[in-house]
């Protein structure tokens, strides 16, 4: 039997075995990694001893002065929107301005009108579908409510709405809470309130 016969049945052996290793059939018999992909891999546990520090601790204390993540705020009213005697904020801090406005609008209509509407009536596409009804923003109750209250309310939910601090940033959180006030004064506005000039494009 020349060299190349002898060849060419062990690759069939060799292709056998392999396939045969994918088997989805239960076996008592620890499998093949053939390519581990990471399953296998040099790590510590918790509690597991460690060879490598003096005090065979796997688990280590932070390093001196270390703070976390989510201790450190540059701004703790920007953050929370409590000043600090642990009251909300009453007035946004972000400037109002048209940017303010358009940018809070962008992030309403993303995170906050499925279940709000785009006009805050809280008729939005999801509750269509669920039990429970969405807060309407142009309540008297919310309408009560200072920059600070809505920007918690955003930021950690009330009720049957979630949280949305790890989604939307701090500075687009109270962006929408400009452009909420925005959508309540529309809706609470008078002609009284539009500039002589623009009178007659609303008319």
């Amino acid at each position: 039997m020349d060299s190349r016969r002898i060849a060419q049945m062990l690759l069939v052996v060799a292709a056998s075995s392999l396939l045969g290793a994918c088997s989805n059939f239960p076996s008592r018999q620890p499998p093949i990694w053939v390519f581990p992909d990471m399953k296998r891999q040099d790590k510590y546990k918790p509690q597991m001893h460690s060879d490598f520090f003096a005090d065979g601790r796997t688990s280590r204390r932070p390093v001196a002065g270390t703070l976390s993540q989510e201790m450190y705020r540059a701004d703790e009213t920007l953050a929370t929107g409590v000043a600090g005697d642990n009251t909300y904020v009453a007035k946004n801090p972000l400037p109002l301005t048209k940017e303010t406005l358009l940018h809070g609008q962008v992030k309403f209509n993303t995170y906050c009108a499925p279940c709000h509407d785009r006009t805050g009536s809280g008729r939005g596409i999801v509750p269509s579908k669920a039990t429970w009804v969405p807060g309407n923003i142009h309540d008297e109750r919310i309408v009560g409510m200072v920059d600070g209250e809505i920007y918690h309310v955003i930021s950690n939910g009330r009720r049957s709405m979630p949280g949305y601090r790890f989604q939307v940033s701090e500075k687009d959180r109270w962006a929408i809470v400009a452009y909420v006030r925005a959508l309540q004064r529309s809706w609470r506005g008078s002609m009284a309130d539009v500039p002589a000039d623009s009178q007659a494009k609303v008319r």
